[in-house]
């Protein structure tokens, strides 16, 4: 049988690794682990000696992880939620099928609004022993599937084929395709004719090559904050939008929605977890009820769990 040795981290260790990165200092901390400041400061040098690299930047204002402790960090969180899962699907060996425990769900906002509502809800029907706790994050910058690298999320709703590339030691499978729709305000008669409604999270790089090849789209004249901002403004005749069909679900009588044409942009919706829990009870079982679902306007992809 192995043995622990004087270089490996304990679990506390982590723990405190990861109380300092969330709580931004020492003394915060050890608040939050019932610890005094100076056992945070030991554990912390104590890990970094055995490491071999200095994690967090001490200052008056608190203390920051440095590119090393990012890293420590983001793997910290991952060892401690396997822990939490070994005891979790152990603990349910004796009942076959069964699943339990916390599920954390990073999605952007129109999939966490119209996506994991009838998923979540047959979800928790089939496995009351799940606690799905959903986050919504931006899909800018490396996303949702961030979320999961970092350690912060079981499994990401995600975009996938973007030019930003799955972050390292992540598995991904797309769920379904979805297209997009240039949107107006109902009864309109020249929808192209007006100023552009956009928000930051639209429209990547998996649009981009048909974006750049459409003279009839202005620059964006309003910039708002989410795509749910962007429907209000479009409902009130201030501009048109290209909006995927998730954003679009439940939307009011006042907006008008034009198909594209047979060459419409799409954009791949997927999910993205660690290779570690891909396998796991809680994992496996929302993976099935998100293959089942077929949000209004999108197509199921036919790719196996």
């Amino acid at each position: 049988m192995a043995r622990t040795t004087d270089s490996d981290l304990a679990p506390r260790e982590l723990r405190v690794l990861v109380a300092v990165a969330d709580t931004g200092g020492f003394s915060a901390a050890a608040d939050t682990l019932g610890l005094t400041q100076s056992a945070v400061s030991h554990s912390v040098r104590g890990s970094e000696r055995k490491i071999g690299a200095v994690l967090f930047e001490r200052g008056r204002t608190g203390a920051r992880p440095t590119p090393a402790g990012e890293k420590a960090v983001a793997h910290a969180r991952r060892v401690l939620r396997l822990l939490d899962v070994l005891t979790a699907e152990a603990r349910g060996a004796a009942r076959p099928g069964a699943a339990e425990g916390p599920l954390r769900i990073a999605a952007f906002r129109s999939a966490a609004l119209h996506l994991l509502p009838p998923v979540l809800q047959r979800l928790r029907a089939r496995h009351p022993g799940i606690e799905p706790r959903v986050r919504i994050v931006r899909e800018v910058g490396r996303g949702t599937a961030g979320e999961v690298a970092d350690g912060k999320a079981d499994i990401a709703i995600a975009t996938l084929g973007g030019s930003v590339p799955l972050p390292q030691g992540l598995v991904a499978s797309g769920l379904f395709e979805e297209p997009y729709a240039l949107v107006h305000a109902t009864g309109h008669a020249a929808p192209r004719s007006l100023p552009l409604v956009d928000w930051v999270e639209n429209c990547g790089s998996y649009t981009r090559d048909w974006w750049a090849a459409q003279d009839w789209i202005p620059k964006a004249t309003v910039e708002a904050e989410d795509d749910g901002a962007v429907l209000s403004l479009v409902s009130g005749g201030l501009g048109m939008a290209i909006m995927p069909a998730l954003s679009l679900v439940g939307a009011p009588n006042s907006v008008g929605i034009t198909d594209l044409g047979p060459k419409r942009p799409t954009r791949h919706v997927g999910y993205a977890t660690t290779s570690e829990l891909a396998g796991s009870a809680v994992v496996r079982a929302l993976v099935r009820e998100l293959r089942a679902t077929a949000p209004q306007g999108v197509s199921l992809l036919s790719t196996e769990a």
